[in-house]
Formats: structure tokens, C-alpha cells, sequence
């Protein structure tokens, strides 16, 4: 009996270790950049490929799983958050200082639409389009080579103007970002 105790407790002692080493499916990341003094931010949980490629935007693909498909959220579990110190424009939205979360519509696989929306802190998959503050085209392009796991990233152009790009598998998404 003390020997099935010890290697029960021994057992869930290593089960504990594992599970806290093991990292998320779709870890938080956060993509960053200052322009003109402000801060501009997004953060966003980033799903791999895992072995996917060809078949995550697909009409039939992964993706098109989600409810409220073609309006994809732009990443993993949560929502992807915008948050902005400062009023500024992205694409043709103009969007005042504050916290948004950000969707894209990939209706047509060759011509994203990024969507601003006002409601923040939900479920990424909780999706209300009487919230959106704006839609603006993206420019597309294939990167060099399978992204393998989603990224987002904000560059500066020059002290007002940046880009906000968002890549995964064989897309990449872009639209112009200015400071006001």
C-alpha cells in the first residue's frame, strides 16, 4: 500500500512538471511600435501551421470552421487587441485613442479586409459587426517563404507612418498606419 501511495504521488509530481513546462498551441505575443512619441500595440495569440499548409484558408480550410467565417479574428483563443495612446489612421479608418479588437475578412483569399471593431475583451470568435468602427483594405503578397506561426508586426516608416502587417502560412497582409 506505501508503495502504490509513493508511485501514485511520484506519478502526479511529474504529471504537474510536465503540463506547467509544456507551452500553449497558440501562445500570447505582442507586436509593438512608437510613432510620433506614441505607443501603438497589438496583442494576439499565435496558432502554427502544424502541418497545414494549403489548407488553413481554404473555402474548406480551417478557418472557414469559425461561425462567423469569412470574418476570420485575426489569430487564436482571445481576441486580437489594438491599443493606441493616441487618434490615428490606419488604412482609411480613422480611429481615436483607445482599445479595439481587430478582425479580418477573408471573404476573397486574394484581397483581405481589416476590420476595426469597438468591442473589446471578448472571446475572439464573438464577432458583432454593429460594433465595427471601420473597414479598410489590405495590400497583399506572398512572404518568401511558410510562415509557420502567425506574427503580426507594426514598422515605422518614418515618425508618423508605419506599417501593420499580419502573416501566416503563404499570406501576407498589410495597410499603411499614421500617428495624427
Amino acid at each position: 500500500m506505501k508503495r502504490l501511495f509513493i508511485s501514485t504521488a511520484l506519478l502526479a509530481a511529474t504529471a504537474l512538471v510536465v503540463a506547467q513546462k509544456a507551452p500553449p498551441a497558440s501562445p500570447p505575443e505582442q507586436a509593438t511600435v512608437t510613432l510620433g512619441g506614441h505607443a501603438i500595440t497589438i496583442d494576439y495569440s499565435s496558432p502554427s501551421v502544424k502541418g497545414r499548409e494549403g489548407h488553413i484558408f481554404t473555402k474548406d480550410g480551417l478557418i472557414s470552421h469559425n461561425p462567423h467565417y469569412p470574418v476570420w479574428r485575426g489569430g487564436a483563443n482571445g481576441a486580437t487587441t489594438l491599443t493606441t495612446d493616441t487618434d490615428m489612421k490606419i488604412g482609411n479608418v480613422d480611429v481615436p485613442a483607445g482599445k479595439y479588437t481587430l478582425f479580418v475578412d477573408i471573404s476573397d483569399p486574394d484581397n483581405w479586409v481589416l476590420i476595426v471593431n469597438k468591442k473589446t475583451g471578448e472571446w475572439g470568435l464573438a464577432y458583432d459587426a454593429s460594433q465595427d468602427l471601420g473597414k479598410t483594405p489590405m495590400s497583399m503578397s506572398k512572404p518568401p517563404e511558410m510562415v509557420e506561426h502567425l506574427k503580426y508586426s507594426l514598422t515605422s516608416e518614418s515618425n508618423a507612418h508605419g506599417t501593420l502587417t499580419l502573416t501566416w502560412e503563404d499570406h501576407a497582409a498589410s495597410v499603411p498606419i499614421q500617428v495624427k
